[in-house]
């Protein structure tokens, strides 16, 4: 039986792709790099530090990659803050609810810096039904390495076997497969060029979802 849910944070429970957006092309142009939309999309599910050290490598930038996400990581937080239209996907707050209201442990586990999770934790009040946060910056190597995933189960103390990861990128979905955890891939009209072959189920809004459904899904252990 399903213990603990693991969701991803960006494209699954907000969309803030479009601020990172903004804040990563406001950088590109200030290093004067061109960054193709493939590469872009290429990051999706990587830590902002695992990025820049491929920038770095491939435009042979001079500055320090903690330099260059501290950059980037300003820029985020001036646009998030002055972007007031920003909600929670459709759907996503009634499911959490109800999976908490029903004693379904829920974990956090997301690429982005763990400043960046509070702030968006704080601004919509989710911090209550979340008994773990994991960031991707505490490990060396972003998603597809399963890492992140291994992490959550263990701090919630439940076997991967008990677990399911709802992802929305293909690097999310081969991470959560190579943990041994079952994965839901979250294809939203906010997906862009990502896999969601390797996803044992696949939804397109969060009204699919429900304790029932999720409580009965059966794991090859």
């Amino acid at each position: 039986m399903i213990q603990t849910v693991i969701f991803d944070m960006d494209g699954v429970i907000v969309d803030t792709e479009p601020v990172h957006h903004y804040a990563y092309n406001q950088h590109f142009k200030q290093l004067n790099i061109e960054v193709t939309p493939e590469m872009y999309a290429s990051f999706t599910g990587n830590s902002t530090k695992n990025i820049f050290e491929r920038l770095k490598v491939q435009f042979n930038l001079s500055e320090e990659v903690n330099t260059l996400v501290e950059t980037k990581r300003e820029l985020f937080n001036e646009a998030f803050d002055q972007k007031e239209d920003l909600y929670l996907l459709d759907g996503v707050e009634d499911l959490i609810k109800e999976l908490h209201s029903k004693d379904m442990q829920l974990v956090l586990a997301s690429s982005s810096a763990t400043v960046t999770i509070h702030r968006i934790f704080n601004r919509f009040g989710l911090h209550p039904y979340f008994s773990h946060i994991v960031s991707g910056e505490d490990f060396p190597k972003s998603k597809p390495h399963p890492a992140i995933f291994q992490h959550a189960a263990f701090l919630a103390q439940t076997p991967v076997e008990n677990c399911i990861v709802i992802e929305d990128s293909t690097n999310g979905i081969l991470a959560a497969k190579a943990a041994g955890i079952f994965c839901i891939g979250y294809e939203s009209f906010h997906s862009k060029m990502q896999d969601y072959s390797k996803a044992d189920m696949v939804i397109q809004h969060f009204n699919e979802l429900s304790f029932d459904r999720i409580k009965t899904i059966k794991v090859n252990s």
